[in-house]
């Protein structure tokens, strides 16, 4: 009975942030809002979203990278809903792409900080996986009063040009489509791509737009002259095709889409897809309502799994990291996951969920290594506080075993997925394959939390440096003082470790709901199939 009272109560809480998720995601959706939107229709344009719905295939899957990008940033501006730009994978005349459409509906498709972010892990995207990548460009161009934020640095606006011209050696598909402004050095991108359409009387193409012409050279000329549909399909040849409005242009990249040839495959392993059998809506009710309850993994697994068939590697060692083999959606995986259960190792010691040991990170690594020389994809479930600490672990390695699972997995050379559950914790992150080992996706769940350290942890750290620096100035602290300065300290941690917190910095690529989960491994495999590695697996030097 108390087991059913914790799965209601588990039920209740995760279907509630499920809930907050789905209505977050339909206030992001409004871009710029609608009076924004009203406008943008009575120019005769669809919206970025409308403009990729249109595109993909009707009744296909998709799913969308960065929705919350820039979610509670740049308050002084007016916010950025989505970086300014509507990122999606999905299928366009029955090929798996990624399309990037400005929204001209968030400060006129101006570029944020966030979004130069957002669009290099688009072009990061299609490069990993060799997938073709549709441009729908409507933008303004650079955010001036940020320039220095966006403009000059390696990883910031130029980046782009410079990707759109490796992806162009590597084969890679690229079609942009001029649907309003593209001005400045964003007046590159159609033409470094491999076609280009533009829209006529709302496209727009041009290194200066007619006030900046007038004032450097006194040119007297109107935008359309300048730049638009006519001159450049008629005169410039900037452009391939004309189109008259978005729905023509959109049909007619249908049309482009429909004639690419087949691309060699990575050979992974695929059959025909099994539901689990274990009733993937429990998973609500197995996930703890808090962060530190303990629970069984597995029980997770094999919600996720075809069939609910998982085969274990090494199930009687290293206990507080699950291995072992499985199918999602028909596609073959390994699975590495932090166990949540507190367990009695053989040797009498409890070893604590979610934390890993010298035997786990030894397991984990050999696993990897497995996976990379079967040609099986590997997907990881983080649940993780990190590593065991003390003389004990120090003494037995940990350091050196952590290492091992680091470089095993660092140098896989078949694609990773994660999926944050819960906890994302200092370097569990790392060694689970966060955000800075390329993994092919990345999403949290709206239970997930990354940070160092947890937030009550962290609070008691800083507390006692803080409390410690007021001392040496002679103040006196009483233990009001204190609770008072450790609650303030923990909220502001505790915010930083939100999933929406991650997301709007694009630490993840999206928050989902539990019951997404396979379809984003199935999508996220099947691009990576289109990209057979190009390295043998080397894992360098290992300390044993």
């Amino acid at each position: 009975m108390a087991e059913d009272i914790k799965f209601n109560k588990n039920e209740d809480v995760n279907k509630l942030k499920a809930a907050e998720l789905n209505q977050k995601l339909e206030k992001v959706y409004l871009g710029g809002g609608q009076k924004k939107i009203d406008k943008h229709h009575s120019k005769g344009k669809l919206t970025a979203r409308e403009r990729i719905d249109f595109l993909l295939d009707k009744n296909s899957e998709s799913i969308e990278i960065g929705a919350f990008a820039g979610e509670g940033m740049y308050e002084e501006y007016g916010g950025c809903p989505s970086g300014g730009v509507v990122i999606k994978i999905g299928y366009v005349s029955g090929k798996q792409c990624i399309v990037v459409a400005n929204d001209a509906t968030v400060k006129a498709g101006a570029w944020f900080p966030i979004t130069g972010k957002k669009n290099l892990r688009a072009q990061e995207i299609a490069i990993e996986n060799k997938l073709p990548i549709i441009y729908l460009v409507d933008s303004a161009g650079v955010f001036l009063p940020m320039q220095d934020e966006i403009f000059p640095d390696k990883e910031h606006f130029g980046r782009i040009f410079r990707n759109n011209a490796v992806m162009s050696s590597m084969g890679i598909t690229q079609i942009a489509a001029v649907m309003g402004s593209c001005v400045a050095g964003g007046a590159y991108l159609p033409i470094m791509s491999d076609e280009s359409l533009i829209v006529d009387k709302t496209g727009s193409i041009f290194l200066a737009g007619s006030y900046l012409v007038k004032a450097a050279i006194g040119e007297v000329i109107d935008n359309e002259t300048l730049g638009g549909a006519t001159t450049h399909t008629e005169i410039s040849g900037v452009c391939d095709y004309s189109s008259k409005d978005d729905k023509d242009c959109l049909t007619t990249i249908k049309a482009i889409m429909d004639k690419i040839g087949a691309t060699e495959n990575a050979g992974f392993d695929r059959k025909k897809s099994k539901a689990p059998k274990e009733d993937e809506k429990e998973i609500y009710g197995i996930l703890p309502q808090d962060r530190v309850t303990p629970y069984k993994t597995i029980d997770i697994i094999k919600r996720l799994v075809d069939d609910s068939d998982f085969t274990e590697y090494k199930k009687g060692y290293g206990k507080t990291i699950l291995t072992g083999y499985a199918r999602i959606d028909g596609w073959s995986v390994g699975i590495v996951a932090n166990n949540r259960e507190i367990i009695k190792s053989k040797k009498g010691e409890m070893q604590f969920g979610g934390v890993i040991y010298s035997d786990s990170a030894d397991k984990a690594a050999r696993f990897i290594m497995n996976c990379n020389q079967k040609n099986i994809p590997l997907v990881f479930l983080q649940d993780v506080t990190g590593f065991m600490v003390g003389s004990r672990s120090e003494h037995g390695g940990i350091i050196k075993d952590g290492a091992k699972l680091v470089n095993a997995m660092s140098n896989s050379v078949v694609p990773k997925f994660t999926v944050i559950l819960g906890n994302s914790y200092g370097a569990g992150n790392y060694a689970m394959c966060g955000k800075a080992y390329d993994p092919r996706l990345i999403v949290g769940w709206p239970s997930a939390q990354v940070a160092v350290m947890g937030g009550a942890q962290a609070a008691k750290v800083l507390l006692q440096i803080e409390v410690a620096s007021m001392k040496a100035r002679g103040e006196e602290i009483t233990k009001e003082r204190e609770e008072e300065l450790f609650n303030k300290i923990k909220d502001r941690y505790d915010y930083q470790t939100t999933p929406y917190y991650a997301a709007s910095r694009l630490w993840v690529d999206a928050i989902i709901d539990p019951l997404d989960t396979r379809k984003w491994i199935s999508m996220g495999i099947e691009a990576a199939n289109q990209a057979p590695a190009e390295k043998p697996y080397n894992v360098g030097v290992i300390q044993t």
